[in-house]
């Protein structure tokens, strides 16, 4: 991949990445809970949430899933997050609007905010598949702000069940550090992971092809 030259081109990466990943990787958080727990406990535990915990949270996927959020919208979600998280904080649905506040607040570019969320879900998770999640996004903020070492090492808490996103982010980290050869490495990785686990990944074979033609102008 060509080197994003400025911090606007970097963020537009990261909406773009969220968006084409982020909604298969959250429903999958769901599918792996499902697979832990067993479909029957799966359901016991959603009832035992609580009604009012599932209903925000429907409420909060709802707005979020729109096109385009106005300011009211923008502003019901951010107060329903708030709530899901004071109120459900150690539940699965914290963790997942968690997530989703961290990418409400990338779309109006308050990393900070961003950054927040998707600590308090590494801190406080007790769901790995999610801690990962949020290691991956947190690891692309950190590389649009220069901390691509940084970056590195959030990923290596990332677990094996998202190991194809872990190599394109090492990836990415990679060759923002100049490391061409550990780029290339870990983007083969990342495909071969994919394809071994049937998983889209998007963008990856492109960034192999732009690092072939970055050495031919070399």
């Amino acid at each position: 991949m060509a080197e994003l030259r400025t911090e606007e081109e970097q963020l537009e990466a990261i909406k773009r990445w969220w968006k084409e990943n982020g909604t298969s990787l959250i429903a999958g958080a769901a599918i792996a809970a499902a697979g832990v727990f067993g479909w029957n406990a799966w359901q016991d535990y959603q009832a035992g949430q609580g009604e009012a915990a599932s209903l925000r949270y429907q409420q909060l996927v709802d707005l979020t899933g729109r096109d385009e959020l106005g300011e009211d919208a923008r502003r019901r979600a951010e107060e329903l997050v708030s709530e899901i998280t004071d109120e459900h904080g150690t539940t699965l649905y914290a963790d997942l609007a968690r997530l989703l506040d961290a990418r409400l607040a990338v779309e109006v570019d308050d990393r900070a905010r961003a950054r927040a969320a998707l600590e308090a879900v590494i801190e406080d998770s007790e769901r790995d598949y999610l801690e990962g999640l949020a290691r991956l996004r947190l690891a692309r903020l950190q590389l649009v702000e220069g901390e691509a070492e940084t970056a590195l090492t959030t990923l290596e808490g990332v677990p094996e069940a998202l190991a194809a996103q872990r190599a394109e982010v090492v990836g990415d980290a990679q060759h923002a550090l100049g490391r061409v050869d550990q780029a290339r490495q870990a983007w083969q990785e990342a495909l071969s992971l994919a394809e071994q686990h049937n998983q889209p990944l998007y963008g990856v074979q492109l960034k192999l092809d732009d690092l072939g033609t970055e050495e031919a102008i070399l």
